[in-house]
């Protein structure tokens, strides 16, 4: 607490004691600066959150999170009729600021083009949810070279390639971004008894360890990178599959269910928001504790 000096001048310092001036350093974000209400952590209004694999399943019950809590989006998908379904379901939900683009991120100059269109729209990307992926099922011993390459060029490719761009063009020089990769709790494990995906669980695997490399390499620009571990949800990639195993990953499962259409949305608000700040490198399983066990 300051002492007041009763009208006398304090004591000069001579020049030789005195401390050495720190050297300048990159400016603190004012976010960081100033005390915010927990409600004012989560709020993403204004924000411009890009989401690919956007159209249907997961990517766009992330989507309709980040749009319901003020994100502008820029969803990306192959299909562009799919897309519009999408723009039209979020519109009908009252998300009305919305960009779709169709893409094929296995082509790199789409990734360009998607970027492009995304910052001649709105300016920014503030939030990136690298979603899009692939899987495919066959033995190891069988397993099509076609296959592999298509699953990896999606589930890894694709994200860093994105990622490179979006961090390049707009959030390494602004100093501020939210980098959210899906990964799944494929990546944390190997297959179950009758389960033959080797490409998409080693392909999870390493978009996890991405992620960690990634965070550590933009954390001093204020960039955070973190990924969701989906379990298992009802989706297109997913219903074959669930056919043969659902009642046996409910069993075993702590919380006795699979993954449900609002599930992924707490989690991705938080990564997305301000709420997650200090939190950079992780990866969170959304798998009704299936890991665990």
């Amino acid at each position: 607490r300051p002492v007041p000096h009763r009208g006398r001048c304090p004591r000069a310092v001579p020049a030789w004691a005195a401390a050495p001036a720190p050297p300048p350093g990159p400016p603190v974000p004012l976010h960081l600066s100033c005390p915010m209400s927990v409600k004012t952590l989560f709020q993403l209004d204004g924000k411009v959150a890009l989401v690919t694999g956007g159209s249907r399943g997961l990517g766009l019950q992330m989507a309709e999170a980040l749009g319901e809590m003020g994100c502008r989006l820029v969803l990306a998908a192959r299909k562009a009729d799919e897309l519009a379904e999408a723009r039209a379901h979020l519109q009908g939900l009252g998300i009305g600021d919305v960009l779709t683009v169709p893409s094929d991120l296995q082509r790199p100059e789409h990734i360009t083009q998607l970027v492009t269109q995304a910052l001649e729209r709105f300016g920014q990307v503030d939030v990136l949810v690298n979603n899009a992926g692939a899987n495919w099922a066959a033995p190891a011993e069988d397993f099509p070279d076609e296959a592999w390459h298509k699953v990896m060029n999606l589930n890894v490719t694709a994200p860093f390639f994105l990622s490179r761009e979006v961090g390049k063009r707009s959030m390494l020089p602004r100093r501020q971004g939210k980098i959210i990769n899906i990964a799944s709790t494929g990546g944390l494990k190997g297959t179950a008894k009758g389960v033959t995906t080797v490409a998409y669980n080693t392909s999870k695997a390493a978009v996890i360890n991405f992620t960690r490399t990634l965070a550590a390499e933009w954390g001093p620009h204020n960039i955070n990178v973190n990924a969701i571990c989906p379990g298992y949800f009802q989706s297109k990639m997913t219903a074959g599959l669930l056919d043969r195993i659902q009642d046996a990953v409910i069993a075993r499962t702590p919380l006795g269910r699979i993954g449900g259409d609002e599930d992924l949305k707490g989690t991705v608000v938080y990564l997305a928001s301000d709420a997650s700040r200090h939190v950079t490198g992780q990866h969170i399983p959304v798998d009704g504790g299936s890991c665990i066990v």
